[in-house]
């Protein structure tokens, strides 16, 4: 099982490290941090929206389609549940949690493989993995 590792530093940086990998997450100025990189929100947007582009590439490769390129723009946002039209009723909190997901699609395409790649971006593992509403163990070490 992959791990990562995250080591607070000063302030809200915190060093994050994945396998040969080491980058900085940290939050605003106007939020109490330093700006010294993507906010933890950044990196759940960048990790829906890699994924969902790796998804689409190997599929895409898979059939033989002429997908170019993907680009993904997403945002993050939380709505009252009481303005939710499309919401259950039976969402925790006061807030829903809404991620946004823009797809530009390069290659020549027909319709019909567009509207089965907008498909297959749903089925991406970190969309299921969000969609699914994992259970998260916090313990002390």
């Amino acid at each position: 099982m992959p791990q990562v590792s995250v080591h607070l530093d000063e302030k809200l940086r915190t060093t994050i490290t994945s396998r040969d990998h080491q980058f900085f997450a940290d939050e605003p100025v106007e939020a109490g941090g330093e700006n010294t990189g993507p906010t933890p929100y950044d990196f759940l947007l960048a990790s829906l929206g890699a994924c969902t582009a790796m998804t689409l590439r190997l599929y895409a490769g898979r059939k033989g389609w002429d997908l170019r390129g993907v680009e993904a723009v997403l945002s993050h946002d939380r709505q009252h549940i009481k303005d939710c039209v499309d919401c259950s009723g039976d969402e925790p909190g006061p807030y829903i949690d809404r991620v946004s997901v823009s797809l530009t699609l390069d290659g020549d395409l027909d319709a019909d493989q567009r509207a089965r790649l907008l498909e297959i971006a749903g089925r991406c593992p970190v969309h299921r993995t969000l969609a699914n509403r994992p259970k998260v163990d916090v313990t002390l070490a």
